[in-house]
């Protein structure tokens, strides 16, 4: 049997004083903080993802604004094998990569773009990745590099893709941020100039919009694409990232309209939103998890009886009721109950700093001990203040004998560092990205991820073994057994501690239309326009 799947800014000046001036039919979006760059295989933040994926590129398939359910994206349609291991991609014609000052195209998009944009995740002697060495952490976390067998291009439109092995969520990987598509044709002339790592800061797509301009912790500015495949969803003359990393000023700036739609919100401010009249504030459970996650390379955290004393000496409770101010529920597993497969049986450790206290002196552990504690610097739904989380922690620890050290950096370079295991204990907050189970246990708990996501450098052999085995299934009752098999081993083994799952809440002017918020906790601003 065979499956076939078919499709069912110009501103007038970039500062006036400190705000940024309008034009007409401009959109103006108050983003968290500077991407540290736009090549989006090259990393798992929604910063970066926003930028980048979600305004300038285009995937060979997407998943519908809004929602889960995968659609036709550059590739127009696509045949599976009855083995599942061959994935056939038929790809739209007519499709222009951007014209900007830096870059003229003499080409359309066709098979030879989606050759070099996976090839140079695959290959670690490919020319382009040797002139521009570079990490691929989610195709890795994932374990593509070592699942696709070959790609091969059939004519200028047709792709096929042979795995080694059975991947049910194969479909669905390509859907996402990491797997944009980019142009060979730029590659190679960033190539024969030697300005190869211009690729992550003059990005060139088929997306909706085209980059213009960024100035880091200032603004990227971007035009809309007049000449973009799918012209219903380019209703923007143009759009501006106003780079606001303080969470009071973004909502100063909303409701001066300097923006028109804002991003991650604090808890405290919802309410003052949806009293303004001129604002609206769209909302849905978060399909996300805000954790702690232990390095167990690093001792004390190397013993099971040390992580289990600091997972019962922080009181979630608390937190929940001071960061998220009640806006989500208390975690005890280390993905969402909304995901498929989740194991409601799985409890948490009850809260016993005395017990806790006992651990860590069977364990040999002295009081006074010290560990860093790691704080993200931005703000995310799934973390909306992780320094004052971090602070309470801090305060739970040292009843227990521990002394915390928090640290923070800028955001690249918290996420640079964390993947080297400079931490001990991190804060991070993780939104699913493809609805999948493999994108909570296998991307932030494998092996595979150990250099990646995986933060907590926990690898454990028999989890392993059980994720890939569920990974390969297409029967969807067998994949929900092992993956609850694997949840337990997770659960006894305490590589994190699961915090809270909270609820999105997004922002924005009442002139917005048609904005929809993204499960996967991503701001696209295509099909987006500005009511009169």
């Amino acid at each position: 049997m065979r499956i076939t799947l078919l499709p069912s800014l110009l501103v007038a000046s970039l500062l006036a004083g400190p705000s940024l001036a309008h034009a007409a039919n401009t959109l103006v979006y108050c983003s968290e903080a500077s991407p540290a760059g736009f090549d989006p295989a090259q990393y798992t933040s929604g910063t970066e993802f926003d930028a980048s994926a979600e305004t300038v590129f285009n995937r060979l398939v997407q998943f519908e604004r809004g929602g889960t359910t995968l659609v036709p994206g550059l590739a127009e349609r696509w045949d599976v094998s009855e083995d599942g291991k061959t994935y056939t991609f038929y790809l739209r014609r007519g499709v222009k990569f951007h014209t900007t000052d830096y870059f003229k195209p003499t080409r359309e998009f066709n098979a030879d773009d989606v050759l070099f944009t996976f090839q140079r995740m695959l290959d670690k002697n490919h020319p382009f990745r040797t002139a521009y060495p570079s990490e691929f952490p989610y195709f890795s976390d994932m374990g593509l590099n070592k699942n696709i067998a070959r790609i091969e291009k059939k004519d200028d439109y047709t792709v096929v893709f042979t795995l080694n092995q059975t991947d049910a969520a194969f479909a669905s990987d390509l859907a996402m941020s990491f797997a944009s598509i980019q142009s060979a044709e730029y590659a190679d002339q960033l190539l024969k100039t030697g300005k190869a790592a211009e690729i992550n800061q003059r990005p060139i797509g088929t997306g909706p919009f085209v980059f213009s301009r960024y100035q880091k912790d200032a603004v990227i500015r971007y035009k809309g694409n007049q000449d973009y495949w799918k012209p219903e969803d380019v209703k923007l003359d143009n759009l501006i990232f106003a780079i606001t990393t303080d969470a009071a000023t973004r909502l100063q700036k909303l409701k001066a309209n300097e923006c028109q739609v804002s991003g991650y919100p604090r808890p405290a401010d919802i309410a003052e939103m949806k009293q303004d009249p001129a604002l609206k504030v769209l909302q849905q459970p978060g399909f996300n998890l805000g954790y702690f996650a232990y390095n167990v390379t690093h001792p004390p955290l190397d013993q099971l009886a040390v992580r289990q004393a600091l997972d019962m000496a922080i009181n979630k409770k608390a937190i929940l009721d001071v960061v998220y101010q009640g806006n989500g529920q208390l975690a005890t597993n280390a993905l969402p109950p909304a995901q498929w497969s989740y194991d409601q049986t799985i409890k948490d450790a009850p809260y016993d700093p005395e017990k806790a206290k006992a651990l860590l002196k069977q364990a040999g552990i002295k009081k006074g001990t010290e560990i860093s504690l790691w704080a993200m610097p931005v703000v995310r739904a799934s973390n909306p203040n992780a320094r004052l989380s971090a602070q309470m922690v801090q305060s739970d620890w040292a009843k227990i004998g521990i002394k915390a050290n928090i640290v923070s950096y800028e955001w690249g370079e918290y996420i640079k560092r964390a993947r080297q295991g400079e931490h001990d204990v991190m804060i991070y907050g993780w939104t699913g990205d493809n609805g999948d189970p493999d994108n909570w246990l296998g991307v932030l708990y494998s092996c595979d991820a150990v250099n990646g996501s995986n933060y907590s450098k926990w690898c454990d052999p028999a989890y392993d073994a059980l994720i890939k085995q569920a990974k390969v299934s297409n029967d969807r009752d067998e994949r929900i057994r092992l993956y609850q098999q694997a949840q337990h081993l997770l659960k006894a083994a305490v590589p994190i501690t699961p915090i809270a799952h909270s609820i999105v809440y997004q922002p924005m002017r009442h002139n917005v239309q048609g904005f929809k918020i993204s499960p996967f906790g991503l701001s696209a601003f295509y099909g987006v326009s500005l009511a009169e």
